[in-house]
């Protein structure tokens, strides 16, 4: 499939007038033909129906950052204390627009951090529905490495750490096999992809190797997608772009966001064409697109997004 020259990339204005603080983990429900994100600090999981732009938020009583869903529409989340599954329920009729609707949460499993100021960070399903997410020091500042990768599994075992000493992870991603796993560390200081080769039966990475050195292009590296020709998509936080490595690693696309911190992407749409891109709104100088969602047609298309295999 050919890519678009310079394709526009749009605010998506039914998504709120009101900027996320850190807007993340976009995830289309093809059920529902609705996208899913979070917004970190605000504890809120937010979801918007296309077809009808009826937006609609869940106040979670910890800070949420990453987000799946099993088959029947429960809400697996990667939160401030540990893993969740949460059941998201719809207001009553005639509630007002934009009021929090009730949400109930069930504790499924979590690590022992090493920190009292730890929470999960991103995450997503494999191509077989395991989850896997990673934890992060709160503080970046502070550059602390205690962050690792964990695995979920469909039996609702969490193993790890899987990968260690990561300050910032972030870009979780697989290629359409499933064969490659590929992950990042945004941290300033780090500012690297990698890829493993996975093996889709055991659920283990292993032959780690650095896929993408941002410190040779602009950004740091935040949420991923992968798309249907196998290409790994990465904001560029920092930078205000969208970064588009081939499977072998090299660059061969960019594309400029009107926010300078995006923040993930994800594909969705009825085929799947559509590129959702969540942002971070800087604690000074704000744009006013900063915190928003945008959508581009980069023309190619993305992979459905795999739903958790066990029972939540």
């Amino acid at each position: 499939m050919s890519a678009v020259a310079n394709p526009r990339v749009e605010r998506v204005e039914a998504a709120g007038q009101a900027p996320a603080s850190v807007g993340e983990s976009p995830v289309w429900r093809a059920a529902e033909q609705a996208l899913y994100w979070v917004d970190i600090p605000a504890q809120k999981i937010v979801r918007l129906r296309l077809e009808t732009a009826e937006r609609s938020e869940w106040q979670l009583p910890e800070k949420v950052a990453c987000l799946a869903f099993d088959h029947r529409g429960t809400v697996l989340a990667g939160c401030e204390t540990g893993l969740f599954a949460v059941t998201l329920t719809e207001g009553a009729e005639g509630a007002p627009r934009g009021e929090p609707m009730r949400v109930t949460g069930r504790k499924l499993a979590a690590p022992v951090f090493a920190f009292d100021d730890m929470r999960f960070n991103d995450g997503r399903c494999d191509r077989q529905g395991r989850f896997w997410s990673g934890t992060m020091v709160q503080d970046m500042a502070a550059a602390n490495p205690a962050g690792a990768l964990y695995r979920f599994d469909a039996q609702g075992v969490l193993s790890g750490p899987v990968v260690d000493a990561l300050i910032t992870q972030n870009g979780l991603a697989w290629s359409p096999d499933g064969a490659t796993m590929y992950l990042s560390d945004s941290h300033p200081l780090r500012r690297q992809i990698w890829a493993f080769d996975y093996d889709i039966e055991a659920g283990e990475p292993h032959n780690r190797r650095v896929f993408a050195d941002l410190h040779h292009y602009a950004g740091r590296p935040d949420g991923a997608a992968v798309d249907a020709d196998g290409c790994y998509w990465i904001c560029a936080n920092d930078a205000g772009l969208l970064l588009r490595f081939t499977p072998q690693g090299k660059l061969d696309r960019q594309i400029a966001v009107p926010a300078v911190k995006p923040a993930m992407c994800a594909f969705g749409g009825n085929n799947l064409d559509t590129l959702f891109v969540t942002s971070i709104r800087p604690a000074t100088g704000a744009s006013e697109h900063d915190g928003h969602l945008f959508a581009v047609r980069p023309g190619v298309t993305g992979l459905p997004e795999p739903e958790y295999a066990g029972e939540l």
